[in-house]
């Protein structure tokens, strides 16, 4: 059977696609049966907490707050700024006419025809708009806990400390999800470069994005109830 270009491609890509998906559904899993040996479900319970604390005594927590969440929205922005320059790039690259990408094409292992270059760009253009969107909803939810932490507390009052919690959990959820994209892509911005790379990377960094998400020396088990009425699964992934 005669060897093709495109083989590698076919094989490598994929295989490295499905490898960083198969670690984040073992993750997800994880986080379900066992959120305390990863650092997504601590994360989760002190949110439970800090909410109610910080609007307990709104006055004097008042500073922290702001900073706190201040510092969410800068890096939710920071992360959303980067992906939608890097797809205005990408944009640019696939409208352009410059002979510059000739060259680099007879360095690259694999295909590199018309069709599989265009097919490399749409697909890393595609996931960082998809990243940038989630960063982007991410400030949505957090600016809305910076307008009403401040609320009034009342018996009346329909802005209590869990429904604030379930906004701070979504806001937090979508930044980890347009970060989780955003370092997806990554490994096929080097398709640009041939298959090979893309599935060394993806590779590189299971590893690594193990050692940040679990907890060494923690089993995770049993599952904590939070003021009596939710479990930690309710606020995680």
């Amino acid at each position: 059977m005669e060897w093709k270009k495109y083989d590698l491609d076919l094989m490598l890509v994929p295989l490295g696609v499905v490898i960083t998906i198969a670690y984040h559904v073992w993750l997800w899993h994880k986080v379900r049966t066992s959120p305390f040996s990863t650092t997504i479900g601590i994360n989760a319970h002190g949110r439970r907490f800090w909410v109610p604390a910080m609007m307990k005594d709104i006055e004097k927590n008042t500073i922290l707050v702001v900073q706190t969440l201040r510092n969410l929205i800068m890096g939710s922005t920071l992360m959303a700024t980067t992906s939608i320059l890097l797809s205005a790039g990408l944009a640019a690259v696939i409208s352009s006419t410059y002979s510059i990408k000739k060259p680099l094409n007879d360095a690259v292992f694999g295909a590199h025809g018309e069709f599989m270059l265009s097919l490399k760009y749409v697909t890393i253009l595609t996931i960082f708009l998809f990243s940038f969107f989630c960063h982007t909803l991410s400030i949505r939810f957090l600016n809305q806990v910076c307008i009403l932490v401040a609320t009034p507390q009342d018996l009346k009052s329909i802005i209590t400390p869990q429904y604030l919690t379930e906004l701070l959990e979504k806001g937090t959820i979508l930044n980890t999800v347009g970060n989780r994209l955003f370092y997806a892509a990554l490994p096929l911005l080097l398709w640009i470069f041939g298959p090979v790379l893309v599935f060394l990377c993806s590779m590189a960094m299971i590893p690594v994005l193990y050692n940040l998400d679990f907890v060494c020396g923690s089993d995770g088990r049993g599952k904590v109830d939070f003021n009596g009425t939710r479990d930690v699964n309710d606020y995680v992934l």
